[in-house]
């Protein structure tokens, strides 16, 4: 997607992040139902904060929007590039 390379599944810090963009500095998440508990909530907070804090984007998809809206998901991470 315009000449930027991505990696899967990149460990970053105590993480591993499901899509990782260096050049762009976009992490893209893809969530799916244990992200939407009391306790996926708030570890997905804490995970955001910290890669904000490396001046890390980080992009959340649910894996329903993935699947059903996938044009709209292209897109976004196309405007974020």
């Amino acid at each position: 997607m315009k000449g930027y390379k991505f990696y899967r599944q990149k460990v970053i810090g105590n993480y591993i992040v499901d899509f990782y963009c260096p050049r762009a500095k976009l992490v893209i998440e893809l969530d799916g139902g244990q992200h939407f508990m009391d306790e996926g909530i708030e570890r997905d907070k804490e995970r955001d904060r910290y890669l904000s804090s490396l001046g890390l984007k980080v992009l959340r998809f649910t894996d329903k929007e993935v699947i059903n809206e996938l044009s709209s998901v292209l897109e976004k991470i196309y405007e974020n590039l």
